[in-house]
């Protein structure tokens, strides 16, 4: 089971939550460009969304006010 550790993503105050929703959203687009595409995904969505945003490849923009909630 892939189990990193997150506390670099979270340390600028990014909230679980945010870091949940721009993980399903990025899976989803991967997702739906392999189904076009007609690619055949041998590694899972999930953990390829998780891999770029921990490789920096895919950013997530926060709003202001629930950053510190």
């Amino acid at each position: 089971m892939f189990n990193p550790d997150l506390s670099g993503v979270l340390k600028d105050h990014l909230s679980r939550y945010s870091l949940v929703s721009a993980i399903a959203k990025r899976a989803r687009e991967i997702a739906d460009y392999a189904e076009e595409n007609r690619i055949v995904m041998t590694e899972k969505p999930v953990s390829l969304a998780l891999d770029e945003i921990l490789k920096g490849e895919y950013v997530i923009e926060e709003p202001e006010e629930i950053r510190y909630i």
